[in-house]
């Protein structure tokens, strides 16, 4: 075929087409990297070669190392005053919130005022008791002088029998004003466990803290109504924890949990940072096993598994761990990979 026969489309194109694709095809194989430097000598068939330590992977969540506490309200009624916020630290015994407190006031000093009033009825019964009881003594003494006399002529008849008369009515007095006594100290330790009630009922009605932490929630606010009673699923009305320092409380999948080398430090990353990487020291594995709840996104995730709950300490790291923060782990196995060369 002469040159002036040839055509850009059956001719030139073809040609380009291929002078490019054998042009990709080197570029390509001077840039692979070169496997048989990176990769070990190939062991011999049927040789177990050990692939170096075994780690067990598990997810996780940042919270207090004394847990999360839910602080509730021992007395219903409407909050009168919240002392905390968020991100406050507090010592034990310290005040959270107290609610509304007027009724039991009232009450305390109506007990109180009915105390005084039996204290000053007390003092009167006992004045009362001692008058009777001089009484009973100067009738029987009178009794008792006309009874030694000799003379039968010297004291009638009669006046004895007035003087035995005096006598039992100043018993049935002093009876009576003993009794009036013992009635008055009654009324008086009534009003007594009263009192104290009502100053027992004033301090349950301040709600504080259980122990010394930081304060992680508040839910409630002045001139809400709180229930003592509780709901499920309700939020705390205050919540707070130890966070100094935190614990991570990691998942791990039942079929890998008897591989996990309890008391073992473990590798813990934030989620989504894994460049951020911290050792976590053990301090306890969950002695039951518990359903999962803490999802990963996995397309293939099952979530009837059980898992068993592992603490770590965390160690002081300023704002890089947060609670209710999700986190990953890795473990140390109790065994060495160990594949076996086909």
């Amino acid at each position: 075929m002469a040159l002036k026969d040839l055509s850009f489309t059956r001719g030139i194109l073809p040609a380009a087409a291929l002078l490019g694709l054998v042009g990709a095809m080197i570029f390509v194989s001077r840039g692979l990297p070169d496997h048989d430097s990176d990769l070990p000598e190939e062991p011999e068939r049927g040789v177990t070669v050990d692939r170096g330590p075994f780690r067990v992977a598990g997810t996780g969540v940042v919270e207090p190392s004394s847990e999360s506490i839910a602080v509730g309200a021992a007395l219903a009624g409407l909050v009168a005053e919240v002392f905390v916020t968020p991100g406050d630290h507090v010592s034990r015994g310290q005040p959270l919130f107290t609610v509304d407190t007027r009724a039991l006031r009232s009450r305390l000093k109506e007990s109180q005022a009915a105390e005084q009033e039996a204290l000053t009825a007390i003092a009167e019964a006992r004045a009362n008791v001692e008058d009777a009881r001089a009484g009973e003594r100067i009738a029987r003494r009178q009794l008792e002088l006309y009874q030694a006399v000799d003379e039968a002529a010297a004291v009638s008849r009669a006046e004895v029998i007035r003087a035995e008369g005096d006598v039992s009515a100043a018993e049935g007095k002093r009876d009576l004003a003993e009794a009036r006594l013992a009635a008055t100290q009654s009324r008086y330790e009534a009003e007594q466990v009263r009192a104290e009630s009502a100053r027992v009922e004033l301090d349950r009605a301040t709600a504080r803290a259980p122990i010394s932490g930081e304060i992680l929630a508040v839910n409630i606010r002045p001139g809400e109504f709180l229930s003592n009673q509780g709901a499920g699923g309700a939020k705390p009305f205050v919540e707070m924890g130890a966070t100094h320092p935190l614990h991570v409380r990691i998942d791990v999948d039942e079929a890998q949990a008897p591989l996990v080398a309890l008391g073992s430090p473990a590798t813990v990353s934030p989620r989504g940072a894994e460049g951020a990487k911290v050792t976590a020291v053990f301090v306890r594995a969950e002695p039951v096993m518990v359903p999962k709840r803490s999802l990963t996104n996995s397309a293939n995730e099952r979530v009837d598994v059980r898992v068993l709950q592992l603490i770590y300490r965390l160690p002081p790291a300023s704002g890089l761990f947060r609670v209710g923060q999700q986190v990953d782990a890795y473990m140390p196995a109790t065994q060495r990979r160990r594949v076996k060369n086909k």
